[in-house]
């Protein structure tokens, strides 16, 4: 059965350039032109995949994907058109996966809509199988992808989820932001580390007790981030 993405975009030429791309794809598509029919056709259609623009007439981009995340944990790649860092963290905060900057390459584009949809559908590798790790209060459940306190579960992005499972399979190592962006986003993403550091700042939210002085998720200045399990 095909994945379904939902392409939200108020300029009607890009919308249907982008409906056709992802129809040839191999995808199904549906699109809407603004946020308030983005809601309505992202819960009528239950999409695999959302392609947001961020600045839309209405509701805008942004206060979708707030809505959105609080609904769902379908994939969401933002579009804009602004080079202001701020809008790119805030929705990157709200729950958002990925974005592009208008304007963009359509090949690059597509390649990472793929990229998204095949990490959701990968099952997990055998040695993640039951394997729980434990940090004090907080479990990581890697076969199960999900983060509990207390026994109880946690709030958490796949994207987020993804960059610290790869950390904590591979304690100890030292990555830079550039090889998470190629190891856990799949592709180059040049330039744009701040999304790393986005996803790593909303992890010590969740898993360190001082995340101003983390334990686990460390920073090793000039070089990128570690995994340090509770032994250290």
């Amino acid at each position: 059965m095909a994945r379904t993405v939902l392409v939200v975009d108020d300029e009607p030429t890009l919308r249907e350039t982008l409906a056709e791309a992802l129809e040839q794809d191999g995808l199904r598509v549906v699109t809407a032109a603004d946020g308030r029919e983005a809601l309505e056709r992202f819960r009528a259609e239950k999409p695999d995949l959302i392609l947001l623009d961020l600045m839309l007439p209405g509701l805008s981009g942004i206060e979708v994907c707030r809505i959105v995340r609080q609904e769902s944990q379908v994939a969401i790649l933002m579009l804009t058109a602004r080079d202001s860092e701020l809008d790119k963290v805030v929705g990157l905060e709200l729950g958002a996966d990925d974005y592009v900057t208008k304007p963009f390459s359509l090949r690059e584009l597509q390649a990472r809509i793929r990229g998204l949809l095949r990490r959701m559908e990968g099952p997990a590798p055998p040695e993640a199988i039951s394997q729980l790790v434990e940090l004090g209060p907080v479990t990581i459940d890697l076969a199960g992808h999900r983060l509990l306190r207390d026994g109880k579960p946690l709030a958490v992005k796949p994207k987020a989820f993804e960059l610290l499972a790869f950390l904590v399979r591979n304690p100890g190592q030292v990555f830079s932001r550039e090889q998470l962006l190629d190891r856990v986003w799949g592709y180059e993403y040049a330039g744009e580390t701040r999304t790393v550091d986005v996803h790593v700042h909303w992890l010590r939210q969740r898993i360190e007790e001082d995340p101003s002085k983390p334990r686990f998720l460390e920073t090793v200045r000039g070089v990128g981030y570690v995994f340090r399990g509770p032994d250290g």
